[in-house]
């Protein structure tokens, strides 16, 4: 009996231990720890086994049911360590994945926050910096703006956006701020909350409110209030149509609507007035620039390895998310 146990744990810590594993990712760390509980483990299968088969009575002696008492109480312990680590992992999928509603509420707006908190890496891109705050700041007496950012994926669209959303003078010229991620896979309910919770105090009431409610109750606690409305991600036309209609546009002088997107369609078909921003590659000196950043902070950087990292950088081709990413800053 106890022989059958320790033979079927050795078994599956042999299977943890293959290269082709599903669980090698995990288990990469602890490869070393394994294998020698695999030794120990292995030596007790064939202690047992050999005990086994010279206790002819068959009896369970005092040793064997210590043994298994102490090895069905490892196994209590092993499982509740993986119930925790599936749980988890599986809040992360979540997350990722947008699956639970009620989850997403609550994630949402957490993840928005998370991404306001981030310190920006902002280096370079001065000149689209002024542009954007000149054009969100401006007087303005007729129905709020629309200003996309417009570039590819990596290029530096919500780190710009990020940038003015946080900074003093935008902060202070506007009444209301408020943030929504959108992406490819949206849900239309859990931007408005996300909307809401920058506008108005959040309860379980209002997460129980169907769409339409929601939309009205957004459009209220804009109404007549200079307000600035992130939309960071955004991919469709329709989309675009869906959530526009939210937005008040009368009394609401000054107003702005920021978007960001890879989609130079919708960019034009949102942007009325000609004010999309077209966010381009970096060049040399800027890449490099951001490199030394997330590289090195404040470092001072020895001769050679400037050299070696504006080699490296060169080769991010321009692209500020390639750079952090290379230089280890995310």
């Amino acid at each position: 009996m106890g022989h059958a146990s320790v033979a079927s744990l050795t078994r599956t810590i042999e299977s943890l231990l293959t290269f082709n594993s599903p669980m090698q990712s995990l288990i990469c760390d602890q490869r070393v720890e394994l294998c020698a509980l695999h030794e120990k483990v292995s030596s007790l299968e064939v202690f047992l086994n050999n005990f086994e088969k010279n206790n002819v009575s068959g009896e369970m002696t005092d040793f064997e049911v210590e043994a298994h008492r102490r090895f069905h109480q490892s196994l209590q312990q092993v499982a509740k360590d993986m119930d925790r680590i599936w749980t988890g992992s599986t809040k992360i999928q979540d997350k990722g994945k947008q699956v639970s509603k009620e989850s997403l509420v609550h994630d949402f707006s957490s993840s928005t926050n998370d991404i306001l908190k981030v310190k920006n890496n902002m280096v370079g891109r001065d000149d689209q910096l002024k542009r954007l705050l000149k054009d969100l700041t401006r007087s303005s007496s007729d129905e709020p703006k629309v200003i996309p950012i417009v570039g590819m994926g990596g290029i530096g669209k919500t780190t710009l956006a990020k940038e003015v959303y946080n900074h003093k003078p935008i902060l202070c010229h506007f009444d209301v701020h408020a943030w929504a991620t959108v992406s490819q896979q949206h849900n239309k309910k859990e931007i408005l909350l996300g909307l809401l919770h920058s506008t108005i105090k959040m309860d379980d009431t209002v997460k129980m409110k169907s769409e339409a409610e929601l939309a009205d109750k957004l459009q209220k606690s804009l109404k007549r209030k200079r307000y600035l409305i992130v939309l960071d991600d955004i991919w469709s036309c329709e989309v675009w149509d869906g959530l526009t209609r939210c937005f008040p546009t009368e009394d609401n002088a000054g107003s702005r609507i920021l978007l960001t997107t890879r989609n130079n369609e919708l960019a034009c078909y949102a942007d009325t007035e000609n004010l999309s921003l077209w966010m381009n590659f970096m060049d040399q000196d800027e890449s490099w620039s951001l490199f030394k950043s997330a590289a090195f902070s404040s470092e001072a950087l020895p001769y050679e390895f400037e050299t070696v990292g504006k080699q490296i950088a060169d080769e991010c081709h321009g692209l500020p998310l390639t750079i952090v990413v290379v230089a280890g800053g995310q």
